[in-house]
């Protein structure tokens, strides 16, 4: 078992994500003795994992180490672990590897992943993105698609292979079918010669009557606007019901449909990470059906006001009693309030106000110049919206050479509509079998070009290398 020996309060914080990464910095000068430990070695920025998804940034430049970001923090370590249980009686922390850590107080910022609502099997041909190894399968199959694309010669098989469908119409599934709008139209428009990557078919799908339940009826409608000017067809309504390497099975309205397709992303709903049923259960805690943690006005869990829930583990009221939403603004909030909570008990000062969260609103990009934004309660869409939306994300950047790399990578691709890590690494779970496909009769096609011309028309078959 592991201990500081400074005499000190010692407080664990398990996740180095927004909350786990807010208490540490807001503990800073505390005369605490912080440890955080994550499974991960760095922070990463997940607002903008679409964009490593969709090849306009590198995974290193939206994540940050975490070592590195907290280094100055002389009464803070970072340790690598991935916690497995919690014991609330003797107060500690139970890592995968055996190890153990004392608190006296705990902060638990494990965040969320994705949920199939019971069909994980899934998975397999619909990848979520809550972390970069997703980040880096979803560029892989969105670029690979009209790699193969390029090769066939059968219409239907090559329509399947340029056909997207988004699940879920939040934030997530809207930028990223604005975003593989951007690519088919712009960025691969002269890249290929058998294909003509602007025919591709993008379908964002949502069971919701509307895209961006969360924004403005009307802010909602002006980005609907913005996806179809793009090529993205919205179908609401529409209950997922099968999911496998050929294509998509729904319910729309009572009416079945199938959806041919090879590419499939899941933006359809979060759950909790493991360890908070491990904590419920530890605590007994009320959880509500996603596995959230029912936190009392002061973060804690009822009879346990040693441990704070942050972030999407946390199930907190609003001022109006409504839960709170899973995104970043909201972590950073309680992950700082949990802190000086912390700081005013250990120092026996009078215990603070419950949390209150500011919301400061809600943004969404579409494209190139396209976002909608709901800032303190006034509506903005367009280039307005995208400034904010760029500065705003700029600035919670954690590292400033991060800042700079990003702010330079989004100038060159909105000056040229490039985008420079448009990279196929590793191994997709649909990857495409040439030699079985073109066994089955399929042929690799090469243009049909008139002589100066430089025009695709027809394509004419021929034998597969």
């Amino acid at each position: 078992m592991l201990r500081l020996m400074s005499g000190k309060s010692k407080v664990v914080i398990i996740g180095g994500g927004f909350g786990g990464l807010s208490a540490a910095q807001a503990l800073k000068s505390a005369p605490v003795d912080v440890t955080l430990i994550d499974r991960r070695n760095y922070h990463l920025f997940q607002p903008l994992l679409y964009q490593v998804a969709t090849g306009s940034l590198s995974p290193g430049e939206i994540a940050a180490p975490l070592r590195g970001v907290l280094s100055r923090q002389k009464n803070t370590r970072v340790l690598l672990g991935d916690v497995l249980d919690i014991d609330p009686v003797s107060k500690q922390v139970v890592l995968a590897d055996g190890a153990t850590f004392d608190y006296d107080s705990l902060i638990v910022a494990a965040g969320s992943q994705t949920s199939y609502y019971g069909h994980d099997v899934w998975s397999r041909w619909a990848p979520g993105l809550k972390s970069i190894e997703e980040a880096t399968t979803l560029r892989h199959k969105i670029l690979y698609a009209f790699e193969v694309a390029e090769r066939l010669s059968d219409p239907a098989q090559r329509r399947a292979w340029l056909t997207f469908v988004i699940v879920g119409a939040g934030p997530t599934g809207v930028e990223l079918a604005g975003a593989i709008g951007e690519i088919a139209r712009q960025t691969l428009k002269h890249d290929f010669r058998s294909i003509c990557p602007e025919d591709a078919q993008i379908i964002l799908l949502d069971g919701g009557p509307r895209l961006l339940p969360s924004f403005p009826e009307d802010l909602a409608q002006k980005a609907e606007r913005s996806l179809a000017k793009l090529g993205v067809q919205t179908k609401m309504g529409a209950m997922v019901h099968d999911v496998d390497r050929d294509g998509v099975g729904l319910q729309v309205n009572g009416t079945a449909e199938r959806l041919s397709t090879k590419t499939v992303i899941w933006a359809g709903g979060v759950t909790v990470a493991p360890l908070a049923r491990t904590l419920a259960k530890r605590t007994g805690a009320e959880t509500d059906r996603g596995g959230r943690i029912k936190v009392g006005p002061d973060l804690t869990i009822a009879n346990f006001p040693d441990i704070y829930v942050v972030g999407d583990l946390a199930l907190s009221l609003d001022a109006s009693g409504k839960p709170l939403t899973g995104v970043a603004q909201v972590a950073m909030q309680q992950g700082a309030y949990a802190a000086k909570a912390i700081v005013r008990k250990t120092s026996g000062q009078p215990k603070q106000k419950p949390f209150a969260y500011f919301d400061k609103g809600n943004l969404a990009v579409i494209g190139r110049a396209a976002a909608v934004a709901n800032i303190f309660g006034v509506h903005v869409s367009g280039l307005t919206a995208w400034l904010v939306w760029a500065l705003i994300h700029l600035t919670y950047i954690v590292q400033f050479q991060s800042r700079i790399l990003v702010f330079i990578q989004w100038a060159i691709q909105d000056l040229t509509f490039s985008r420079g890590a448009r990279l196929i690494t590793g191994m997709a779970p649909t990857d495409f079998n040439f030699n079985r496909e073109m066994a089955g009769g399929d042929r690799a096609v090469e243009p049909k070009v008139e002589p100066g011309s430089g025009t695709k028309t027809d394509s004419v078959a021929v034998p597969a290398r």
